[in-house]
């Protein structure tokens, strides 16, 4: 019985895929960073939201706990935007190793990262897809039953 390698293909990275691959990693950094900062800022908004929307949503009648509702949603959607800029960091700083030393492992570990940053943010397209669908559906519900 032959035995088949545990690998498709030898891969080879040439200066130009090295390059390519090097600036991607210093984009990657960039985007990482910013986002960070962005979450960062989406707490502190979250948190002066909840107060803004409170004052505001008490002088309209509907109750200063709707207030807590949108610092509420703030720090969420800050907390689920953290894990794709953790991992889109992890990647640049992994490649960016691979690239300089030849390291195998890292590249491994950079593409491990990258693809958990793509998987996060598919998923995360997919449940906030759904949500839209289900809240068009229940919103031509409610309006079926009004008429």
């Amino acid at each position: 019985m032959e035995q088949t390698p545990n690998h498709l293909f030898d891969l080879n990275i040439d200066e130009t895929s090295n390059g390519y691959l090097t600036e991607t990693a210093k984009w990657a950094r960039f985007l990482a960073i910013v986002g960070f900062i962005s979450c960062g800022l989406m707490i502190v908004l979250g948190l002066f939201m909840g107060t803004f929307m409170g004052a505001a949503m008490a002088s309209s009648g509907l109750g200063a706990q709707s207030g807590i509702l949108f610092s509420v949603i703030y720090i969420v959607f800050a907390g689920l935007f953290i894990f794709p800029c953790l991992y889109l960091f992890k990647f640049s700083r992994s490649m960016q190793v691979a690239m300089k030393a030849g390291d195998s492992f890292q590249l491994v570990e950079a593409l491990k990262n990258l693809k958990s940053c793509f998987k996060f943010m598919g998923i995360l397209t997919i449940v906030i897809l759904s949500i839209y669908v289900l809240s068009i559906v229940a919103v031509a519900v409610a309006a079926a039953f009004t008429v």
